[in-house]
């Protein structure tokens, strides 16, 4: 079952480039932008990340956070991070069920290789409470998600 607005978010614990643990239902009393892309060194993705990163102050609050989660190593992600100058916790989800959990991982047709743990282009908003109040999933890698409906929602949020 897709994640759903309304509802509680799915709790999971991933570790981040550092191989520090981030745990989802430890961040209440802030919100979370949790942004699901399909891998590191790729255009779209670090145009994602590296877009988010320099507009964050004008998204969320002092102590919201935004968190990206792919399925590639942690190696991978900490040379990504450092390459592209990412200033926020990229998490590994090397088994992708945090990916499936959220209904953001795409199934074996999505490459030439048949690759089975490849995670799709995503952004949810949990709220301070640990409720989803925006869920996007998208299933062209080419697609970015719509930063001015997530800016929306953290704004009314924090309201």
């Amino acid at each position: 079952m897709a994640v759903q607005t309304g509802r509680q978010a799915p709790d999971f614990t991933l570790p981040d480039e550092k191989v520090q643990f981030f745990t989802l239902s430890e961040q209440k009393g802030r919100s979370v932008l949790l942004l699901f892309f399909p891998g590191a060194f790729t255009s779209t993705c670090a145009e994602e990340l590296c877009s988010i990163g320099d507009a964050w102050g004008g998204f969320g609050g002092d102590d919201d956070m935004v968190v990206g989660i792919s399925t590639d190593s942690i190696p991978v992600l900490s040379k990504f991070k450092k390459e592209e100058g990412i200033r926020f916790p990229l998490l590994s989800d090397h088994s992708a069920e945090v990916s499936a959990l959220y209904g953001a991982k795409y199934n074996h047709d999505f490459t030439p290789l048949k690759l089975d743990r490849i995670a799709k282009r995503a952004a949810f908003v949990i709220d301070d409470e640990g409720v989803v109040r925006y869920a996007e999933v998208l299933d062209d890698a080419d697609d970015l998600p719509d930063f001015d409906a997530i800016k929306e929602v953290l704004t009314s949020v924090e309201a």
